[in-house]
C-alpha cells in the first residue's frame, strides 16, 4: 500500500468513528444490544451500522478486493475460509471491545486488515477517542499516526526477567485443565490484566507499554491487524503449538512476547 491508500483507510476508519460509532456512545437503549454465541458476546446497533458503513467504504477504495466482517460471518453472509484462498480480502472489526462500549466504558477501537494468501500485509487500529490510528504494513514497520499526520514509530519493550513481566492475559475462553494450569502459574509475572479489547492490548504491546499477551479465542478480526501490528514493531509471536499465526486459523491459543527467547521462557512457565 502506497501512502495515500494508507490515508485513505485511515480516514475511512476516523469518519464511520465519528458517524456511526461515537453518536451512539451513551444513547443505547436494551432493545440495541443483543448476545450472539453467549452472554460473554454481545453486539449492538453500532457495530452493525459501523460494520456496513466500512464494506462500503473499503470496497469502493479497492474495487478489486474482498471484504469480510465479524457481523457478517456471524449472520453467515461471509466465511473465515476465503481468508486462505487467493486474492486480496478486507478484514473488519467495526468495534472490538464491544462489551465496553455496551457498558459506557470508552475503551474499544476499529481495526481493519489487510490479508492475501492468508498473509496479513497491512493492519489499522483506530482509538475513537484518541483520534489515531496505529498502522503496521509488512516490511515496512509500525507507527503511530496522529490526526494532524505526524507519525511516531512503534517498538515492543525491552525484555525482562518473567517476574518483570506485565501484560494481558485473556483466559476466560480457555478450556480446562488449560485455564486452571495457566491461572496457576500467573503469579510468576508481575503483573496481568485484561482490557477486553483487543484493539487497545495489541497498541499497548507494540509501543513497549506491556511485555506479554496470551489469548485463546483467535478470530481473525480481533487478531490481524494487532499481530503484524506487533510483528512490525519487533514482536515475537506464536501459537500455542510454536506455529506461525495464519488469520484464517481460529484455534490454539497466540501467546506475544517481546522476542523469541522470551517467548519460550513464558511458553516453559504458563503452558508446559
Amino acid at each position: 500500500m502506497n501512502d495515500s491508500e494508507v490515508q485513505s483507510v485511515v480516514s475511512l476508519l476516523r469518519h464511520v468513528s465519528r458517524t456511526e460509532i461515537l453518536t451512539r456512545f451513551k444513547r443505547l437503549v436494551p432493545a440495541d444490544v443483543r448476545a450472539k454465541t453467549g452472554p460473554l458476546d454481545p453486539v449492538t446497533v453500532a457495530d452493525e451500522a459501523a460494520e456496513r458503513a466500512l464494506i462500503s467504504g473499503l470496497k469502493a477504495l479497492f474495487p478489486g478486493d474482498d471484504v469480510i466482517g465479524e457481523e457478517a460471518v456471524a449472520r453467515g453472509e461471509a466465511c473465515i475460509e476465503r481468508l486462505s484462498e487467493p486474492g486480496r480480502v478486507w478484514i473488519v472489526d467495526p468495534i472490538d471491545g464491544t462489551a465496553n462500549f455496551a457498558a459506557e466504558l470508552p475503551l474499544f477501537g476499529v481495526m481493519a486488515s489487510l490479508v492475501e494468501d492468508d498473509e496479513i500485509l497491512a493492519g489499522f487500529i483506530f482509538d475513537p477517542f484518541g483520534d489515531d490510528c496505529a498502522v503496521a504494513l509488512k516490511g515496512q514497520g509500525s507507527w503511530l499516526l496522529a490526526a494532524d499526520g505526524s507519525r511516531r514509530r512503534m517498538q515492543v519493550a525491552t525484555s525482562v526477567p518473567l517476574s518483570e513481566m506485565v501484560g494481558s492475559m485473556s483466559w476466560r475462553f480457555m478450556p480446562e485443565p488449560l485455564r486452571s494450569h495457566v491461572l496457576h502459574r500467573l503469579d510468576r509475572l508481575a503483573a496481568v490484566t485484561d482490557y477486553r479489547c483487543a484493539a487497545h492490548q495489541y497498541r499497548a504491546l507494540a509501543a513497549g507499554h506491556c511485555h506479554v499477551q496470551m489469548f485463546r479465542k483467535l478470530l481473525p478480526w480481533d487478531h490481524a491487524a494487532g499481530v503484524l501490528l506487533h510483528a512490525e514493531a519487533g514482536g515475537y509471536a506464536r501459537q500455542f503449538n510454536g506455529a506461525v499465526y495464519r488469520p484464517s486459523v481460529i484455534t490454539g491459543g497466540l501467546l506475544l512476547a517481546p522476542d523469541e527467547e522470551s517467548w519460550n521462557d513464558l511458553a516453559t512457565t504458563l503452558l508446559c
